[in-house]
Formats: C-alpha cells, structure tokens, sequence
C-alpha cells in the first residue's frame, strides 16, 4: 500500500495529524469522504440571502469603519443592485483597513447571520475583483468539507485528494462484469464524485449511486474477510465425537422437564457437526430462558463420551459459577469429573486444579478468562463452548481454541449468546459461523408484566417489595445503575441502596452482591438467596445473566433510562422462569428524553428478544449489538448496516463467486477496507 507520506506537502506533523483521524494510506485518504458541501459554484443575490445560507456573494464596499467595543472589529457595508450586507472582521491586520474600504469590489464566501440591523458575514472568506482584468472563477464542483481536528485546515486534504486523483491509478477490485450485473458505478467515478460533487448531485442523499458503491464495496470486504476464515477453518481437522450416546442418554432420562422441538432441532445440527472431521464453528442463539444451557450440556457430554475435554468460559465467575451449579446437578450424577477455573482461587487451589485439566482428570473445566493463561494445559480439548460470547475480546477467544490445536487438531466450537443478533447483522458479521437459533420458550411460562415507573414512587415500590416477600413469600431483586462504568462508583451505589432499603424494609433478610466482591463472599450471598433465607437482593448489573432463581418474581431496575435495551432485556430475563406471575419495575429518574421514553416502552411492550434486538440495532448501531470488545467487527467507515441492509444479499451472493474466481482481488479488498487484516476473525 502506498504511504500517505508520498504526496507533496506531507511532513512529520501533518502525518502525526492524519494518523489521528486513522489516515496512513493513500486508499485511508481516498476512502476518508467529506461530512459535508459548500456550494460556491455560484454566485447569489444579497436579496435573496436567507439566514443559515453558506453562499458566494459579489459587491461593492459603500463603507468601512473600525469600531470598538468588548471586541475590537472592522465593519464593512457591502452592496450589490440588490440589496446590502455588513462584514464583520474581529481580527485583522492594519493593512486591511486600506484594501476593505469603500468603493472597492470584493467576492466573499461565509454563513450569513442575523446582525443586530440586518443580515452578516461574520469572517468570511474574501478576494478582490479586478473587472478591468479577468473575473475570478467560480468552483466547478461543490466545496467537500472533511471530518478534521484542530492542527489539520481543510485545504491539506483537497490538495491531497487532488494529487492522488492525478498521480495514481486507483485500481477496481471488483470485476467489471460483476459491476454491470450489479448495477454498480466504476470505483474511480464514485470517488470523484463524492470528492468533487456537482451541484446537480443530492448530496445529502445517503443513497446516490457513488456512495451506495462504496458502501457495497465495504460491506463485501468484511463479508469476504469473515467468509474467508470459514473456508480456512474447514480446511482444519477435527476429532470426530461419534459415540452411542449413553452419557446424553442418561442425563435426558433424570431431566425434571422434555426438551422442546427447537432444542432438539438444534442439538441435532450440533451433533451433525461433532460427528464431522472439520471443526464445527456454531453461533447458538436464544432468547433469554430459552434453554441453551442444556443444549451446551448434551453436546459436551457428546464430547466427554468420546474420550475428549470441554471447555466452557463465561465472562463473568458469578456466570461461571451458576453454570458449575447448574453442571453439577446434571453431570455429578453421571459420575463425570469437572473443574471451576478463575482468577480468584488461591496459589495452592490453582495448582490442583491445573493437575486436574493437564492430566485429563477433568473431563469438563467451566471458567472465565483464566482458561487461556499460558499455564494452562489441557490433555484432549475436543470441545470449547464460549457463552455470551460477545463480552469477549477476538484475542482471548483464539487463544483458547489455539490451546486446544495438538498436532494440527483443532477443538470444535459453540458459541453461544441470549442476545439475539439480527439477521441482517449476522449475515456480515458471522459469515465464518453456522447459525442455530432456538425460537421457541419453554412451555408454562408467563409473560412478564413490565411497568415504567418514576424515582418520585419509589415508596409505592418498596412498599410492593415488603407485600411480594412478606405475603406471598417470594423474593426479589434490587438492580443498581450509574452513568459512570467504574465498579467502585456501582459498588458505593448498591451499599447506599442496601443500607437504605434495609431501613425500610427492617422485617426483609437483604442480601448485596456486586463485581468487586471475592468469589468466596458472592456465593455465600448467592447461596443465601437460592437458598430463600435472603428475601432481596441488592446487585449492580453483574447479574444480568447466569442468575437463575425460580422463586424470584419481582425485579426492580434503578435508573433504567440509562441502560441499552439488550442489557434491559438481559435482567428482566432472571425473573420469570417458570409458571409464576412476575414483575419488573422500571425506575427512572425525570426528566426523560425522548430517545429512553421510546426505548423504555420497547421493553415494556416487547418480550421477543429478536424483536428487541432489530429495535436495538436501529437505535444503537451494529458496534453496540454485537458487543464494544469485538474488535475490527464491522467497524464500519461509509456503510451502515440499518441504512444498507438491503444491499446484503447481493454482498453475500458476490462474496461466494468472488472467493471462488477472482481470490486476489479479494485478498486485496480485504487489505483495503480492514486494517486488522483477516487475522481477528481467526475465531
């Protein structure tokens, strides 16, 4: 790639300056699209001025005064046949009082405003008119304005985008052929369009032909790159996990509850791939309570049956440790041997469990990041499912399935999450991945009832909590939010609202747990409430999955304007598990914008978390949905996935006969578009 250094006028500070707004290529500048236009192509009346306007205007100087005031400023009244305008100068030169005075004619550029008299220039740009000789040419083309900082002025990036225009030859890595049956412009023609804009062109429309190019240019990049990594990754070898099922069997036989026809439908698809030698690479999506936690279940005990380890990492260890509950009441009856791995235990516990998964005695290790610690060792990892995948950075997730390569054999994946990724989302942004999506609830469940309620009725909700513990003897969670994301300012906020929910509520067993806690201490409160000796639970939002207490039926959420709707939908999701009547509470504090009003009453009104997550994605954005740690994932420059979502289809379909007949020009789409290159996506 060529080096924006190349270009004439870029020195060690301006290239300091542009690597700050991501620029280091020349493709980084091409691909670098103004926010906005200026038309002075022509040259507009002072009667026909309007307030806001950014136009070229032409006249005679009829007088010129330098006032003084707060601020020292020149003043100058400026005259077509039409009409007039003052010029207003706050900073200049003593020269310019003898070139700005009457009688002298001038062209000016700027953004008319309302004076105190009448309509203002305020600084605007200006050159004198000689008519004696030739009259200065009007721009051809609308005036691009590009996103910039302070130290960069806006003439550096036309003259750089000129010269890049004139010097080099901007090479189309999409074939022509596939350009006409797509009904797509030639590349070199969107960018001079979108660079130099006539003013025929309604820029303003996101989609005119040259921008709907790039955006489609984009999209398919990050489509090839994900696309690639698939075929690269089923060209690994894999175990083979083909056994007579007894284990899933057995577990099947003790379950309290039948496995709806989703689940089956879904373990089938899981199985199909475990049986294959090429590792599976499964997204296994479900709503919250939808029961992905068995499905994981079944298919590492496909793995264990075969003779093989599985590993299972949760971001959090309060997650970790449900699911090491919930595994345990499952598989110890099986007599299978399983580990809990995190980064609170002791030096000496540590060491016995890292014996316990090198030599292969545990047969199935749950855990959060600590599983990829380079010490580490696993003796047959056959298997890694990775839950609520999208609170993972790609790194951590890679170097655990690298931990799992022995001999050029690499482990299956199943990665699973409860917050749904629209389609339209996933078609992009898990190209590399098979979907399986359980669309169907257990049966018995009851919708919850969600109601939106100002902090000013706080007291009606604590006198609610003292009738739904007291009188009918079921329990309840208090969640705790805060603008800021430092723990110790949502640890400060859950004590203040324990100490003061416990004044009020003196008769109720209050119990609080909260990020910065020991493991030790967390699972004593926890223990306490599935337990039923703690009546409320005072948390932050570490909670929001894994907590699974089925006597829980009543959920209050403090300041909920300030969550996504993803998160908002995550907490509601620990009530509600079974037959029982259960209610959320969403506080919030007054006043409320317009923008929480309508996302408070999607919850309210919405239990499907597909359906919540298209809302989410139309508010939020595709690097909110699938998760601010997923680095290089869709970040996107010009597309945008709400805007152009009916462009994917197209981008799928033109990815498949790319990879397959022109496999450098993808290779070089890729490298233009993706500075992470195809390495992120490894997982």
């Amino acid at each position: 790639m060529v080096t924006i250094d190349s270009l004439h006028g870029v020195n060690t500070k301006v290239i300091e300056q542009l690597a700050k707004l991501g620029i280091h290529t020349i493709d980084d500048m091409l691909f670098h699209l103004p926010l906005r236009y200026e038309d002075r192509t022509k040259i507009k009346k002072l009667a026909d001025l309007k307030i806001g306007d950014h136009t070229v205007i032409d006249g005679t100087i009829q007088a010129a005064e330098e006032k003084y005031g707060k601020k020292r400023s020149l003043i100058c009244m400026l005259e077509d046949e039409t009409g007039t305008i003052m010029l207003r100068f706050f900073h200049f030169y003593p020269a310019q009082l003898e070139i700005l005075k009457p009688g002298t004619k001038i062209r000016c550029f700027g953004e008319v405003r309302q004076g105190y008299n009448c309509l203002e220039l305020i600084h605007p740009q200006y050159e004198l008119l000689d008519y004696s000789n030739l009259t200065p040419d009007l721009a051809e083309h609308l005036t691009p304005i590009y996103p910039s900082n302070s130290k960069l002025n806006q003439a550096i990036f036309r003259s750089l985008i000129d010269q890049i225009f004139a010097k080099y030859d901007i090479i189309d890595y999409i074939p022509e052929t596939l350009r006409s049956q797509l009904n797509l412009l030639p590349l070199l023609e969107a960018l001079q369009i979108l660079h130099h804009p006539t003013p025929q062109i309604a820029t303003t429309d996101d989609k005119i032909p040259a921008r709907h190019r790039l955006a489609f240019e984009e999209l398919l990049a990050h489509h090839l790159s994900m696309y690639s990594l698939r075929v690269n990754a089923s060209k690994h070898i894999a175990a083979s996990l083909n056994n007579a099922g007894v284990l899933v069997q057995a577990l099947l036989t003790q379950l309290p509850f039948k496995l709806t026809n989703s689940q089956q439908r879904v373990i089938a698809e899981i199985n199909t791939d475990l049986n294959s030698t090429s590792p599976m690479q499964r997204l296994l999506q479900g709503d919250v309570g939808s029961g992905k936690t068995i499905v994981a279940a079944i298919s590492a005990l496909q793995a264990i049956e075969s003779g093989y380890q599985v590993a299972i990492m949760a971001p959090t260890e309060l997650l970790s440790e449900q699911h090491t509950r919930t595994f345990a009441n499952w598989l110890e009856p099986l007599g299978i041997a399983f580990t809990w791995l995190t980064g609170s235990l002791t030096k000496k516990k540590r060491e016995q469990v890292l014996e316990t998964i090198s030599s292969g005695q545990a047969s199935l290790i749950i855990g959060t990041h600590a599983l990829f610690q380079k010490d580490v060792e696993f003796a047959k990892l056959g298997l890694i499912i990775v839950d609520e995948q999208h609170r993972f950075g790609v790194h951590q997730r890679l170097a655990l399935r690298n931990k799992g390569n022995q001999d050029g054999v690499y482990p299956h994946q199943l990665i699973m999450t409860a917050t749904p990724i629209p389609r339209t989302l996933a078609m992009t942004a898990y190209a590399d991945l098979d979907t399986s999506i359980i669309d169907e609830l257990p049966p018995g469940r009851t919708p919850i009832i969600t109601v939106i309620m100002p902090n000013t009725r706080r007291d009606k909700v604590i006198a609610r909590i003292q009738d739904v513990c007291t009188n009918e003897a079921r329990q309840a969670y208090w969640v705790c939010t805060l603008i800021e994301e430092s723990e110790i300012s949502q640890l400060q906020a859950a004590e203040e609202t324990a100490i003061k929910l416990q004044e009020a509520l003196p008769e109720l067993q209050i119990g609080l747990v909260h990020g910065r806690m020991k493991a030790k201490e967390k699972e004593q409160v926890m223990d306490g409430f599935i337990a039923k000796e703690l009546n409320l639970l005072v948390a932050t939002t570490v909670i929001e999955v894994g907590v699974d207490v089925a006597n829980a039926s009543l959920m209050i959420i403090e300041n909920a304007e300030r969550l996504g709707l993803a998160q908002l939908h995550q907490l509601r999701g620990r009530i509600g598990r079974g037959a029982l009547q259960s209610y959320c509470v969403l506080l919030y504090q007054q006043p409320l914008s317009e923008v929480a009003k309508a996302r408070l009453g999607i919850i309210r009104d919405n239990h499907d978390g597909f359906v919540i997550a298209q809302r989410d994605l139309d508010i939020r954005g595709p690097g909110e949905v699938l998760g601010t740690r997923q680095k290089g994932v869709m970040n996107l420059r010009i597309a945008d996935v709400r805007r152009d979502k009916d462009l994917l289809t197209d981008v799928v379909e033109t990815g498949k006969i790319m990879f397959k007949q022109y496999p450098e020009q993808c290779q070089a789409l890729v490298q233009r578009w993706m500075k992470e290159g195809l390495h992120y996506g490894e997982v």
